[in-house]
């Protein structure tokens, strides 16, 4: 089929947004075949059964490259601890954060689980968005941790959108394994991860690099697995405090590390070496009241990729606005409205891996969005609105 008259932001680094007006693009199967000016259209398309746009603006579906959307309950009362005065660690040691989400996972089904991770999904493809990577991490025991794996599976099966899926078992030591961090490593994050691979239900592996969480050499145990396994790899890094562990998931040539405040010199320059991508995630950073930005100018500096992402979960990010995202990292980390549109199209799907899309161009995936906007950086601009005129998944409206 044929789409026209339409302001086309290729993202392929043509200019500022690769910006092509009275644009036109060719779809066959799941494939963009041609990408350009109306006027250039070859005549052996002109026949093709066509959408006029009507001048609208046509960007790359939306990426987020980082959610923990499989879980069970909710912290709204953590929320208001928070804003009593306690500190997102001195919920964690007391008992809470991820810990007491692990609770309500647990004793969640495999369809309750479903049932409430679709909700959340919903909401992001109302936004636009084709492609969602999904983490374990809050069942943190053998069976739980499959479980959310199979419900992140299951997601695509029930809803027109592409999941990627991320082995986060190590995101927190279980009340079971209170002081005996490597222990849990050795007895269950290890052994889940092998049987989730053997089950085809992992496509990356994560770890939580944090004091409150677990320390670069045992992520590194996990990362050597990952390695035999052929996984990819990621890490939360550097969110709360400077553990190097951005410079080690470099070392490993991760796809992305993720949060990265208090990141230095040195661990950009380690992940501009290695290619990999700086997610930045400025729900948490908003939801959490903290004050230190991640290395902006280190990062443009560096040319490392800036990816945004909604860090969708149940407790410092309950964002399930990839819209709202963008505006958060222009206003909170002085991202520009392009920077905003990039990471959250071409670097959101570097930072999974993923090739063929978040551009605009022949051999791609068909995966479209179309905005009742005149411009790019009115996505960012906006907060609470959401012109979205049409999504196009693989092709398909």
């Amino acid at each position: 089929m044929l789409l026209h008259n339409a302001r086309v932001a290729t993202m392929t680094g043509a200019g500022a947004y690769g910006l092509i007006d009275r644009g036109a693009m060719v779809v066959e199967g799941q494939r963009l075949v041609w990408v350009g000016a109306a006027a250039d259209l070859p005549s052996d398309y002109s026949a093709l059964p066509a959408t006029d746009l009507q001048g609208r603006l046509v960007t790359p579906a939306p990426i987020d490259c980082h959610t923990h959307l499989v879980f069970g309950g909710n912290r709204a009362r953590e929320f208001e601890m928070r804003l009593e005065g306690a500190s997102y660690e001195e919920i964690a040691r007391s008992g809470g954060g991820i810990v007491s989400t692990v609770r309500a996972t647990r004793q969640a089904s495999e369809d309750e689980l479903l049932a409430e991770a679709l909700t959340r999904v919903d909401a992001l493809i109302a936004e636009g968005v084709a492609t969602i990577e999904v983490k374990s991490g809050y069942g943190l025991d053998h069976e739980t941790e499959l479980r959310m794996l199979r419900v992140a599976r299951r997601i695509a099966s029930e809803r027109p959108v592409a999941v990627t899926t991320t082995f986060l078992g190590a995101h927190a030591v279980p009340p079971e394994y209170l002081g005996r961090d490597d222990a849990y490593i050795d007895e269950v994050c290890i052994p889940t991860l092998r049987a989730a691979h053997d089950a085809g239900l992992v496509d990356a592996v994560d770890g939580f690099c944090e004091g409150i969480a677990f320390q670069p050499a045992q992520i590194a145990r996990v990362f050597d697995v990952a390695r035999a396994l052929d996984l990819p790899v990621k890490l939360h890094a550097e969110q709360l405090s400077d553990l190097g562990g951005a410079e080690l998931a470099a070392s490993y040539g991760a796809l992305s590390a993720d949060h990265i405040e208090y990141l230095g010199e040195t661990g950009v320059a380690a992940m501009a070496r290695a290619g990999t991508v700086a997610v930045l995630l400025p729900g948490a950073f908003y939801t959490l009241r903290e004050t230190r930005l991640p290395p902006i100018a280190a990062l443009r500096r560096h040319r490392v990729p800036m990816a945004l992402a909604t860090d969708a979960n149940p407790g410092s990010s309950p964002l399930t606005s990839l819209l709202l995202a963008m505006n958060m990292g222009c206003t909170l980390f002085r991202m520009t409205p392009q920077e905003a549109l990039a990471g959250v199209t071409v670097h959101a799907a570097k930072a999974l891996g993923m090739a063929d899309r978040g551009r605009i161009a022949p051999g791609l995936r068909a995966d479209l969005a179309v905005w009742d906007v005149a411009h790019p950086a009115e996505l960012a601009y906006r907060m609470g609105f959401n012109p979205l005129y049409k999504r196009y998944f693989g092709g398909r409206a």
